[in-house]
């Protein structure tokens, strides 16, 4: 199968598309024809090993020390199951599915094996294999920060990164839960920001967030204390009483099979959208991965498989 290979960390350029065995499913595992991945931010960040040098050593520890033993990257999936193993009750040959897999990687490929019980469901009938490919990273990541700093409605929500894949994500999942939502993005960005479902829209080129006369029960920072501005340093200034401040990259999230399916279930009713910025084809991956590296994609970046 055709398949793009991490040769070392480094540049998108370090990124070969080459021909790998096909995998085989364990008894437990269903083996799916990949239609549609995305290029995430994380994806990026391994490729790359873009973190501070303390981490690095940990990370080439985890992930391999020269180049990902994994040499697969991606995260997401949609496509269709191929075969099962002789275990496998859930899905059968045909089911189109979508799903995450965080630590196994192996989607910039034309198939992949996955845990019959990982993070994989019946993709959302309305939706294209690239619109479902757009979901689960962004959606599971914002839905578990939300739930985590207990967002309920009435409550006022700023999203800072808000046109971003997480960001895109939380604004319409917070104002799913009857929240108010700010979001915070640049002006390139502020329609699309205001259709997701936000109340009030902050274009960070022209005002500082930190100076709006207005307080929030939470401040979610959707783009990562890495990459975020000062300016966040500063959230508490606009905390109501007993509010908080959580970043995207604070621990290590719990992510739930059963909210891939309600995200998928909130999709289908359009209570929640994709939203893609660009799409490239598995030979384009390189291209793909310099223009998720320039840090200004709106929504998801998204790789067709054939």
């Amino acid at each position: 199968m055709r398949a793009v290979v991490c040769t070392r960390y480094g540049p998108p350029e370090v990124l070969r598309l080459e021909e790998i065995a096909t995998p085989v499913p364990r008894k437990n595992e269903v083996l799916i024809r990949i239609l549609a991945t995305s290029v995430t931010s994380s994806d990026c960040y391994i490729r790359g090993l873009r973190l501070s040098p303390a981490y690095r050593i940990l990370a080439r520890l985890a992930l391999g020390w020269n180049a990902p033993r994994r040499r697969v990257l991606g995260m997401v999936l949609s496509g269709e199951v191929e075969s099962v193993g002789a275990e496998v009750a859930s899905f059968e040959p045909g089911d189109r599915v979508f799903g995450f897999n965080r630590h196994r990687f192996g989607t910039y490929a034309q198939y992949a094996c996955w845990p019959e019980h990982g993070l994989l469901a019946p993709q959302p009938a309305n939706l294209t294999d690239e619109e479902s490919a757009s979901i689960p990273y962004g959606g599971l990541l914002a839905l578990h920060f939300l739930r985590k700093a207990g967002v309920r409605a009435g409550q006022n929500v700023l999203v800072f990164g808000a046109s971003g894949a997480v960001g895109t994500s939380a604004a319409q999942l917070a104002r799913h839960l009857g929240a108010n939502v700010t979001g915070v993005c640049s002006t390139a960005n502020v329609d699309l920001v205001r259709s997701l479902g936000a109340t009030r829209v902050v274009d960070y080129t022209v005002e500082d967030f930190a100076d709006v006369e207005e307080h929030y029960d939470l401040v979610f920072d959707a783009v990562g204390k890495n990459k975020s501005t000062s300016a966040l340093q500063r959230c508490k200034q606009v905390l109501a009483p007993g509010g908080a401040c959580i970043s995207v990259d604070d621990g290590r999230p719990k992510l739930r099979r059963e909210d891939l399916m309600l995200l998928g279930d909130l999709a289908t009713k359009g209570e929640i959208r994709p939203v893609i910025d660009r799409t490239y084809t598995l030979d384009n991956i390189v291209a793909a991965h310099r223009y998720v590296d320039r840090g200004h994609k709106r929504g998801h970046v998204i790789i067709t498989v054939t």
